[in-house]
């Protein structure tokens, strides 16, 4: 007996040690007001956590500028169904920078290029990637020009999302159920399953699902005490919660970032920045619903998720744990190749491919 008690002991004091090495941060931190007095509106930042997002948030030097005039691309090259009004080269420009933005080679560049095209003929189709690349340069467009109140004059870029990689880090797909063990340990759906998408928590899993494809309503508190005509269930209030928990472990933010802690549902107290959230939530939906999942039949089955539908967007995509995407670099001003086109050129996929 004495010894289980010694063991036990020995068990619960490595278990408290490792809680308290694993969960609290080391100090110092930084704080820093961001509301009135009393609000409780501080933001509490690592000084080493920050420098290391700042290290992974640079975006990388812009290329010289390409001049504006002669030629368009689709009076001198074949197949260009996007970027066909820009000049030549501001087209090559924008081509090269894609490569290196999703495919960088450094040992040799050109291959790059066969990321999406057909060796030795950039104008034939048959890759899956070249159509994908057209209709996210078209969603790049739309955001840029439609988005601005979330995405401001920074707007984005391809880089934004890819940095380096083929397929974004920061990527989700529907997942399967919960198996049930036994019809006696079985569990909902969707939760105790403690993953990065709901911040390592028994929260629900499928709040991506809920918010960021489907238009679920995020306000679940009451304006009254015992409301009688507020129907939101339990399970919108743990959606609802796994959501911002998402939100807030993406921007690297806490809830008073965009919150008044006195009043969280109320937009009256709020900071300017929940407006700002609350366009971002609908430019990640119109992102997935209208580009991305439609995109379903061109991906071979190993660029789908377990459920065969596309890998889509959340927050993290862009913002990769600091609250503005490569810590508000001017991308766009850069490049400005991505602005939409002329009001008399169609943002949309053209329905051939000839």
């Amino acid at each position: 007996m004495k010894f289980n008690l010694i063991f036990g002991g020995v068990i619960a004091a490595i278990a408290g040690l490792a809680f308290v090495v694993l969960t609290f941060e080391r100090l110092p931190v930084d704080s820093t007001q961001g509301g009135f007095r009393g609000t409780s509106m501080g933001r509490v930042d690592n000084p080493r956590t920050v420098a290391a997002l700042a290290v992974r948030n640079q975006a990388p030097p812009a290329s010289e500028a390409a001049d504006d005039s002669g030629p368009r691309a689709s009076e001198i090259y074949e197949n260009v169904q996007v970027l066909g009004h820009l000049s030549i080269e501001q087209f090559g420009r924008i081509m090269l920078a894609m490569s290196e933005w999703i495919y960088p080679n450094a040992e040799n560049p050109a291959e790059s290029c066969n990321g999406c095209h057909v060796p030795g003929n950039f104008a034939a189709e048959g890759m899956y990637q070249k159509t994908v690349a057209r209709r996210m340069l078209q969603m790049v467009q739309t955001i840029n020009s439609t988005y601005s109140s979330h995405v401001q004059q920074v707007g984005v870029t391809c880089y934004t999302c890819h940095r380096g990689q083929a397929v974004p880090a920061a990527v989700w797909a529907e997942a399967p159920p919960n198996a049930r063990l036994h019809r006696l340990l079985s569990t909902a759906p969707a939760d105790n399953r403690p993953v990065v998408a709901n911040a390592y928590s028994s929260l629900p899993t499928d709040a991506y699902s809920a918010f960021l494809t489907r238009d679920s309503q995020v306000g679940v508190a009451g304006t009254s005490a015992r409301q009688a005509d507020n129907n939101s269930s339990i399970r919108q209030t743990e959606w609802t919660w796994s959501i911002m928990m998402h939100m807030s472990t993406s921007l690297g933010v806490n809830c008073t970032f965009c919150h008044n802690s006195r009043n969280f549902s109320g937009w009256q107290d709020s900071t300017p920045k929940r407006v700002t959230a609350w366009h971002g939530l609908r430019m990640v939906r119109s992102i997935n619903n209208d580009y991305i999942d439609p995109l379903q039949p061109e991906f071979p089955p190993h660029r789908l998720g377990p459920m065969g539908d596309p890998l889509k967007v959340n927050c993290s995509t862009c913002h990769m744990g600091v609250n503005q995407p490569l810590l508000g670099a001017p991308m766009l001003r850069d490049y400005p190749e991505l602005n939409p086109p002329p009001r008399s050129a169609s943002l949309e996929l053209p329905a051939s491919r000839n």
